[in-house]
């Protein structure tokens, strides 16, 4: 992986201890906006630390394939990994 791994870490042990936090509120049975809120939050890091692993993707391993067929293959495997998402 060519994304900063420091920086990937950093977020994905945030997220880690927001849902940590998320837990908490759901057994204590808080507000459910509040609830809301925080996942939203927590959403939202792990979306920042996707764009970030994508975007070293993008600028490593795609710009970096050897062939215009081995570039067309990561791009189609990317459009196909987001095609899931985004259904």
């Amino acid at each position: 992986m060519q994304a900063d791994s420091k920086k990937i870490v950093r977020l994905l042990k945030t997220a880690r201890g927001q849902m940590d936090g998320i837990i908490k509120m759901v057994e204590e049975d808080r507000y459910c906006i509040d609830v809301s809120q925080q996942l939203m939050a927590t959403e939202a890091i792990l979306n920042k630390a996707n764009k970030e692993i994508l975007t070293a993707h993008l600028k490593s391993c795609v710009s970096h394939a050897e062939s215009q067929e081995e570039r067309d293959e990561k791009i189609d495997e990317l459009v196909s990994m987001l095609g899931k998402i985004l259904k």
